[in-house]
């Protein structure tokens, strides 16, 4: 049994399977999930697990190079984006309706029951050396 990082073992083998420019997206429980990617659910009820939560855990175990969220979270959801860059100074910011279409070339798609507005992210994996 591992004794720390991520228990859960749908989510720690998704994430020992990723490479290099893989795209893992992050998400609330209401962002459309696109068919195609592997996809762990951890939604329990609805802000279980928070974003931010998972979030947090998801950067401890990955090394990302990039990561792109929706623009319209700066108005509708201040501390999700305050939290994004925050993480990310780098963070590039397109529409919803595009983060919805980049999000179907995603080898990962983690969701939380994260219950407030464009709490998503979709990540760009790097490498470690």
């Amino acid at each position: 049994m591992k004794r720390a990082g991520i228990l859960n073992r749908h989510l720690a083998g998704a994430l020992a399977e990723l490479g290099h420019g893989d795209g893992v997206l992050v998400c609330d429980a209401g962002m459309p999930i696109p068919d195609g990617p592997r996809v762990v659910d951890l939604a329990f009820r609805a802000g279980v697990p928070a974003f931010a939560e998972v979030l947090e855990g998801l950067l401890e175990e990955l090394v990302v190079e990039g990561a792109t969220a929706a623009d319209e979270v700066r108005e509708a959801n201040r501390d999700a984006s305050a939290l994004l860059e925050g993480r990310f100074p780098s963070l590039v910011l397109v529409p919803h309706e595009r983060l919805k279409e980049l999000s179907a070339g995603a080898r990962l798609v983690v969701r939380t029951g994260e219950a407030r507005p464009y709490a998503n992210v979709l990540l760009r994996c790097g490498v470690f050396f």
